[in-house]
């Protein structure tokens, strides 16, 4: 069950992203874990120093950086309090509190963060959401000691988005395309294609981001996958996961788009090809990393 006590962020993180599934919760941190060691790679703290972990969420890099650097410090930024007090009560748990801060901030204002103050900076998955990149990148720059490392991990939405009228999530819907049209028009209200900051940067607009802030040194590496979807995936997950914290996940959006009728015929032809696996998966990830 969702928590509706907890903001959107916190009901997302740690429940609607997997859809209540402990076996999509395992495959998606299956696939996080890797992200958050790449993220860290470019980071040494062997003398010690402090890591601010921008958008914190359930603490996956800022936890990730305490166990690997044993002298660091960290601190934990996000906008949800929520979040905040989770990775706190986290952070008790594994008797870390002495090294960890918690400070309730956006990306694109850190005001509560000293200029020239950390070692290094880290997000994933985080200026997706915020409108103002540019700004964020400053105050990424701003509070970084010189020398310091900015490392982040952002997916390309542009690189699968828009989705061609025939497809839904990658599956082929052309004999129910006025259905899908009814659906997809939930999600387009939400976050428009051409305007919403999920879908309008790509990774030449991170590079420039960086510059602009003021890095001299900057590196990209980027992964673009075009494949079938994972076929132990199944059809309640698929229902019942939110891509983001933002949108509904797709059995809401059809109980708000579709008649009863419409969700049957939508139902049925969207889920056998779910469970035979009969889509195409475009997904293209973003590792940027630079020096002050």
């Amino acid at each position: 069950m969702t928590n509706t006590q907890q903001d959107i962020w916190a009901q997302w993180m740690l429940n609607r992203r997997f859809g209540g599934d402990p076996k999509q919760m395992k495959t998606t941190m299956d696939y996080l874990y890797p992200v958050r060691d790449r993220v860290l790679s470019r980071i040494n703290f062997e003398n010690g120093g402090t890591l601010l972990d921008v958008g914190c969420g359930d603490g996956l890099i800022a936890f990730g950086a305490l166990e690997k650097f044993k002298a660091c410090n960290v601190i934990f930024s996000d906008i949800s309090q929520d979040l905040l007090d989770h990775s706190q009560s986290l952070a008790r748990e594994m008797n870390v509190m002495d090294r960890c801060t918690f400070i309730r901030a956006s990306a694109d204002n850190l005001s509560a963060i000293e200029n020239e103050s950390v070692e290094a900076v880290t997000t994933r998955s985080v200026l997706i959401y915020v409108d103002a990149k540019q700004k964020s990148f400053d105050e990424l720059y701003r509070v970084l000691k010189p020398k310091g490392v900015l490392s982040i991990f952002e997916p390309i939405n542009r690189f699968g988005y828009p989705e061609p009228a025939s497809r839904f999530m990658g599956y082929d819907v052309a004999p129910v395309i006025e259905i899908a049209k009814k659906v997809k028009a939930i999600y387009d209200a939400l976050q428009p294609s051409d305007s919403d900051p999920m879908l309008n940067f790509d990774e030449r607009d991170l590079i420039e981001f960086a510059e602009q802030a003021g890095h001299k040194e900057i590196h990209l590496e980027m992964t673009a996958d075009i494949e079938p979807p994972d076929k132990n995936r199944g059809w309640e997950s698929i229902l019942r996961t939110a891509g983001n914290p933002k949108i509904p996940n797709l059995e809401e959006a059809m109980q708000q788009a579709l008649t009863k009728e419409e969700q049957e015929r939508f139902v049925a032809h969207l889920r056998p090809l779910v469970e035979m696996g009969q889509a195409i998966s475009r997904m293209a990830r973003a590792y940027l990393w630079a020096i002050k």
